[in-house]
């Protein structure tokens, strides 16, 4: 009877030798602060408990957090799975703009459509700054290539796999080790709502040759129903011109052409936007009411022409773009895409 009521007391202690008795260390202030400014949106008790879990170690903390943050995204982004995301925000980022002063006139630009539940996430900051930071890694990412379409689509899956990029911070870029996915469900266990990324769309495309200097690309967004980060908005626009003058590079040089410029491109974005445009121009001659060349120039202050293409013509001339006698001179809208948040993507 003793024998058994010995073993019986003894077992707990026998039990506890499998374990480790060395003192768990503490994570000093120090490093759980560091800790927490390596890693955004970190809270104090994940911070304590990853060094607790990996010794204080802040490397092996960093690994800790990034797999407790995947797999808390991936249960999250699953319980949410089934509910609609109709809500968010279009952003875009232009890298570069293509024809400008001490440049060589390469075009790098990107849109991008991110969804959410509500109007309020939309509005969140850390949205926002998702948002960009997805359409300046889209932009960063893209591939010049040949051809007549410029604006292209981009997969979105592709895109969910690539480091993301901090369009706040561009020269830290090639040192990210979270992809544009992690980002995603990252935030959605931050806002607690459905988060995904919809639609991409790039383009880049090289300087022309010194041989053609009279040639010139430009790309331009504009965006409307923003409210605190003008890149952002309900519906957005990219746009891409066309410029050809023997005078280009003296007038790319000016700062008053590239205001006027600068201008025009205003103008432009809010037609498109503002009204039902589908296409540049009509394909057979006619007027279509659907076409950019078609639309009346009110969103124009200083008017010239009655329709888009009578006042791109009128603006050409007044700019210097045009000589008499050359009507191939000028600029032109080569292509535009327009988005509006939610819409089908068939129409867009």
């Amino acid at each position: 009877m003793f024998a058994v009521r010995r073993s019986a007391v003894a077992t707990p202690y026998a039990a506890s030798r499998l374990y480790s008795t060395a003192p768990q260390v503490k994570p000093s202030v120090k490093l759980i602060a560091e800790l927490r400014k390596v890693t955004e949106g970190v809270s104090l008790t994940k911070a304590r408990e990853a060094l607790a879990a990996s010794n204080n170690d802040l490397q092996v903390a960093l690994k800790w957090l990034d797999a407790d943050r995947a797999a808390t995204g991936a249960a999250k982004v699953a319980k949410l799975a089934d509910r609609h995301a109709g809500q968010g925000l279009v952003g875009v980022q232009v890298l570069s703009p293509g024809s400008r002063p001490g440049a060589a006139g390469a075009v790098r630009a990107a849109m991008v459509e991110l969804n959410c539940e509500t109007d309020f996430v939309a509005r969140n900051e850390l949205f926002g700054k998702l948002l960009g930071d997805i359409a300046h890694t889209a932009a960063f990412l893209a591939e010049p290539v040949q051809g007549e379409q410029f604006l292209r689509s981009v997969s979105v899956d592709a895109l969910n796999d690539a480091p993301l990029l901090d369009h706040l911070s561009p020269q830290t870029a090639g040192t990210s080790q979270v992809s544009v996915g992690d980002s995603v469900r990252d935030l959605v266990t931050k806002v607690g709502e459905k988060v995904t990324l919809r639609r991409v769309l790039s383009v880049a495309r090289d300087p022309f040759p010194a041989q053609q200097r009279h040639l010139g690309l430009r790309v331009f967004p504009y965006l409307h129903g923003s409210v605190t980060i003008p890149t952002n908005g309900t519906k957005g626009t990219l746009a891409l011109l066309a410029l050809k003058s023997p005078k280009l590079s003296s007038l790319i040089a000016s700062e008053e052409f590239q205001q006027k410029l600068a201008a025009l491109q205003r103008s432009l974005g809010r037609t498109i936007v503002g009204f039902p445009t589908t296409l540049v121009r009509s394909s057979s001659g006619e007027p279509n009411p659907e076409a950019l060349y078609d639309q009346p120039s009110d969103m124009f202050m200083d008017k010239q022409g009655s329709t888009i293409a009578e006042e791109l013509r009128l603006w050409s001339r007044k700019h210097g773009l045009v000589n008499d006698g050359v009507e191939d001179d000028g600029i032109e809208v080569l292509e535009f895409t327009k988005w509006s948040v939610g819409e089908p993507v068939e129409s867009s």
